[in-house]
């Protein structure tokens, strides 16, 4: 992959709009972006619990109120800005971020590499 890998135009991320991404064209997400509280996050897509993806359709990561992001296996509810599960089997443990950039004409960019096990590199 060459990075910084372009994702979308920063603009196509509304408040409480989740979009993910398949980077390995294998039909699964394999990171998401979220825009919460005017801020963007950017998230592997693997559930601490199982490491399950947590989308169960595309790009549907939050809840109905888009206050909190859920795992679509088994429930758990994760924080949009930090990542950490307040409730479900991962009580605790959190999202993996990864980095990423905007760029002067509006792109939002991965700036890192993570492999198939979800490590940066």
């Amino acid at each position: 992959m060459v990075l910084p890998q372009p994702l979308c135009r920063a603009e196509c991320l509304g408040e409480g709009d989740a979009l993910g991404f398949d980077l390995k064209r294998s039909g699964q997400a394999t990171l998401f972006a979220v825009r919460y509280r005017g801020e963007i996050y950017l998230w592997r897509n693997r559930c601490p619990h199982l490491g399950t993806p947590m989308n169960w359709q595309q790009h549907a990561f939050f809840n109905a109120t888009a206050d909190r992001l859920v795992c679509f296996a088994h429930g758990a509810l994760f924080e949009p800005d930090s990542g950490r599960c307040i409730q479900g089997a991962c009580l605790g443990q959190a999202l993996t971020p990864l980095a990423y950039g905007i760029t002067a004409d509006g792109w939002l960019r991965l700036t890192e590499n993570f492999n198939e096990a979800g490590n940066t590199e």
